[in-house]
Parts: structure tokens; C-alpha cells; sequence
């Protein structure tokens, strides 16, 4: 049985799927001069698309874990919700962080895949290292942003859903990764590469300590 990412983050099982060869078999196309075509150049078109949707479908609303929210939860009706956190992670200074990305949705999926989604980040940001260069500093600052603001909220999160005993050495921990997250961030804006080696090689430790509490 085949296994498919779905958007969140977590991997589904999907159902053999119908049979599709045997779809539109005898399908014939006529053109504008009434000249029928054989289609069967298109019916392996036809199959990928048909295909395709299926897999898709099955990824966004099929075999969902319980932890996962409904399919509605997904459907917006209005502007983008303004993501907003509980926990005492943000920057004291100016009660925010520097690296967040506005205009972006943040699913519910859940406490498990949260800390997933955070192992997972925390791994695409330690395998950044060979992206780090002179001429590329403005791809690290847009990667850096874009998966530490899903760190961001996903962390606090899972702040909330921790036992009392483990909820502050995991603001700790968060508050530790986004100082870095911070110090990196502005390093690349200014294109600083000797500032950005250095404060990413602060912040690798931090990514594995991340991964180490979410497995």
C-alpha cells in the first residue's frame, strides 16, 4: 500500500485505488470536420488526471488520524485567520519575533502533528548549512522565515498541551531557538555571511535538541 504526504505534514494511507485503464475505453474524439480520432494518446492523459485527483483527495480528507482536524476546518470563508500564541515565547523587547512571515495559514493538526511538523522544520533547518553562501543570503533569510514561523506556533502549541512539569523547560527551549532564529535572521538581511556561518552554527545544537524532544 503506497503512502502519500499530505499537506500538513502527516502521511496517509491510501486505499488501492479503481482501476483506471479500462475508463473511456472506446472513447472517440470528433474534431470540427467531423473526423473521428482515435484517443488513445489521451486516455493515458485522461488516467494521470483522474488519477491524480484521486490521490489528492485522498491525501486531504481520507484515512485522517483522529489527532487531525475535519476537512471543514480547512475551508475558509473569510480573510486569513491572524495566528496568535499563549505562551510566553515571543521577544520581551518588542512582543513579537523579528522572523515571522504574515498572510500565512496555520492548520490545526493537532498536538502529534505539531511536534512533528517542529521535528521535521528543525531537520530542514539543520541540512541548510550547504545553502549558506555569499551570493545566497536572501534564500536563507526566506527559508529561515517561512519554517520558523511554523516552529513559532507550532511550539506554543505544544507548550499548551504539555503537563504543568514540562511546560517551562520547553518555553525555554523555544525562547533559546528564536533568540537564534532572531540573531540568524538579521544576519542575513544584512548580509552579513561571517555573522550568518556564526549564528547558524550557535543554532544547529538548538535544532537537534528540538528534534530530540519531539521524537
Amino acid at each position: 500500500m503506497a503512502r502519500l504526504a499530505n499537506l500538513n505534514g502527516k502521511f496517509s494511507a491510501i486505499p488501492n485505488l479503481p482501476k483506471l485503464q479500462n475508463i473511456h475505453k472506446k472513447l472517440k474524439i470528433t474534431g470540427f470536420l467531423k473526423k473521428q480520432t482515435d484517443v488513445s494518446s489521451h486516455q493515458t492523459s485522461l488516467t494521470r488526471r483522474l488519477a491524480l485527483t484521486s490521490l489528492v483527495s485522498v491525501a486531504l480528507f481520507g484515512n485522517a488520524s483522529p489527532e487531525i482536524a475535519s476537512a471543514n476546518e480547512y475551508w475558509l470563508d473569510g480573510p486569513l485567520p491572524v495566528p496568535s500564541v499563549d505562551n510566553n515565547i515571543a521577544n520581551e523587547q518588542t512582543g513579537t519575533r523579528s522572523f515571522l512571515k504574515t498572510g500565512i495559514y496555520i492548520a490545526n493538526i493537532g498536538t502529534k502533528g505539531r511536534k512533528y511538523r517542529l521535528k521535521k522544520y528543525a531537520f530542514d533547518l539543520l541540512a541548510m548549512a550547504d545553502l549558506i553562501g555569499k551570493d545566497t543570503l536572501n534564500y536563507v533569510r526566506k527559508y529561515l522565515r517561512l519554517k520558523s514561523t511554523f516552529m513559532y506556533y507550532d511550539f506554543d502549541k505544544v507548550i499548551s498541551a504539555a503537563a504543568d512539569d514540562e511546560k517551562q523547560p520547553l518555553v525555554d527551549l523555544a525562547n533559546r531557538l528564536f533568540d537564534n532564529f532572531e540573531k540568524l535572521e538579521n544576519a542575513a538581511k544584512q548580509k552579513n555571511l561571517s555573522e550568518t556561518e556564526s549564528y547558524y552554527q550557535q543554532t544547529t545544537p538548538i535544532l537537534q535538541e528540538v528534534m530530540d524532544r519531539m521524537a
